[in-house]
């Protein structure tokens, strides 16, 4: 390597020759002393401004500089873990589930309620909602008698559906279900079964909850038994409604503690005391001769005095004539549905010796909330149309 030699005209001293290291050197300690440059600030990068706490709040905790201590990790964690923990703690109900029958298997062609959970390509996925929720399958060929161009149309996902059984593998619990062996007759059966059985199930759970009881050992102290002895559970609980001392006690020979017992009865008195029913029925009433909207008066006061004489009252609306609603409130259905029979014929007998006619537009039977509400809202909107408006008196000549 040749060296470089620097030559300075002005000094004495004699010329050294300069390395390259020492080249180096120099140009950085040049580049020191030259004025650094004033950095730009980025415009992105701005001051947090210091978040002012709300009344009753506690400011946020600062450093020596004034900034902002983030949480410690060990906190977050901790909090992390509590919501977990919290999100995670369940309520053991284990002790709540059992099955409605003895059996632990439906018996094969017997019909069964079913609640919906998934549809697959092979079929549907139900649970038996009377055997503890156990799975079954109903193939698609047991859907519909008739062709199927949209499953969907034919069963939905969380609907109950009544089904017959028609095989069970207790083995590997397989249980093959249809939907299409089912009549309609079939299904009024199954549905008030069912109804039954589940007010009694819910009557028992709720005992055992209250109780701290194991819901299994009650049905079988109580449930299984009462239906193996009065066909259903359900018949026995009724028989404790019933007024009077010498009222049949279902519980005697069962050896419950008092206590219990009378808890048992309490929770049946409240879930099935009977409720009073609607019962209804429309009438057309018309007289054309002489005595006429007089007539009409005393054959429905004689439906009246029917229901007073069976110290039921019945009620008796007009809609718009000639069409009236008898309706009557009762525990007993068939009492009822009797009743307004009676009065009706009552009405039926005086129309008729008076010159006019009386025909039955809707037999008596027991009414829902939405029929009830779909009259009034009938009779609201006639009550309207009736009303007077502007231009109907008649104009002065």
């Amino acid at each position: 390597m040749s060296d470089i030699v620097f030559t300075d005209h002005g000094s004495d001293m004699p010329d050294m020759p300069v390395e390259e290291d020492d080249i180096d050197l120099l140009m950085e300690m040049e580049e020191e002393d030259k004025p650094k440059k004033k950095e730009k600030k980025d415009p992105d990068k701005k001051k947090k401004k210091k978040k002012k706490p709300l009344p009753g709040e506690e400011p946020e905790p600062e450093d020596d500089d004034g900034k902002v201590k983030a949480p410690k990790k060990n906190d977050e964690a901790e909090i992390q873990e509590l919501e977990e923990e919290l999100l995670s703690v369940k309520v053991d109900t284990r002790h709540l589930q059992c099955r409605f029958y003895e059996e632990q298997f439906p018996e094969i062609e017997s019909l069964v309620m079913v609640n919906v959970r998934h549809i697959a390509e092979m079929g549907a996925y139900v649970e038996l909602l009377e055997y503890n929720n156990i799975e079954g399958m109903i193939l698609l060929s047991e859907l519909s008698r008739r062709r199927i161009r949209s499953i969907n149309k034919l069963i939905r996902v969380n609907r109950n559906e009544v089904v017959m059984v028609l095989r069970v593998d207790k083995e590997k619990g397989y249980i093959d279900l249809s939907k299409r062996r089912v009549s309609p007759e079939d299904i009024a059966k199954c549905e008030d079964k069912y109804n039954k059985a589940k007010a009694v199930h819910s009557v028992l759970r709720h005992l055992a909850d209250q109780r701290k009881l194991n819901l299994s050992d009650l049905y079988e102290q109580i449930g299984w038994p009462l239906y193996k002895k009065y066909g259903h559970a359900y018949d026995a609980f009724k028989l404790t409604l019933q007024p009077g001392e010498n009222a049949e006690d279902p519980f005697a020979e069962m050896g419950l503690e008092q206590d219990v017992k009378d808890d048992l009865l309490k929770y049946i008195k409240k879930r099935l005391a009977p409720q009073p029913i609607k019962v209804r029925a429309d009438i057309e009433v018309s007289c054309f001769t002489y005595e006429g909207i007089d007539a009409i008066r005393e054959a429905l006061f004689k439906g009246i005095e029917v229901g007073e004489k069976a110290q039921a009252p019945i009620k008796i609306r007009l809609i718009a004539p000639p069409i009236y609603v008898m309706s009557t409130m009762t525990l007993d259905k068939e009492v009822g549905i009797a009743l307004l029979t009676s009065a009706i014929a009552a009405i039926e007998e005086v129309i008729t010796a008076k010159g006019g006619k009386m025909e039955v537009k809707m037999a008596a039977k027991a009414v829902s909330i939405r029929e009830e509400t779909e009259l009034q809202a009938m009779m609201d909107r006639l009550a309207a149309e009736n009303e007077e408006v502007d231009g109907d008196d008649a104009e002065d000549e």
